[in-house]
């Protein structure tokens, strides 16, 4: 069974909005993720030592982990800001739970 649009495992989901500088860093960090995951594919295609491997897949993930980071960190800048975006103290709570989810979700 699906929810309504808008919601996300039951919890509405509030836009989180970001400013096009903070895109721009964001969309770096992944840039530069798929290029180190692209040189591990290379890796493993030449036979590369399983150890150059392993560190440069720890790199990808530590750059997909700050731009994940990022942009819980913005949503909740975001949210900090403009607490009136919630209609009321549970819309803020549930609002607060989905970003700590999401947050959690990268730990």
């Amino acid at each position: 069974m699906g929810y309504p649009q808008g919601y996300i495992e039951g919890v509405l989901v509030v836009e989180l909005a970001m400013a096009a500088g903070e895109l721009k860093t964001v969309l770096d960090r992944l840039r530069r993720a798929q290029g180190q995951v692209a040189g591990v594919i290379r890796m493993i295609e030449d036979g590369r030592d399983c150890a150059d491997v392993v560190t440069q897949l720890a790199a990808a993930s530590r750059a997909l982990d700050k731009a994940g980071f990022a942009i819980i960190a913005t949503g909740l800048q975001h949210c900090l800001a403009d607490p009136g975006t919630a209609d009321d103290d549970a819309d803020r709570a549930r609002t607060r739970a989905r970003l700590e989810k999401l947050f959690l979700s990268l730990a």
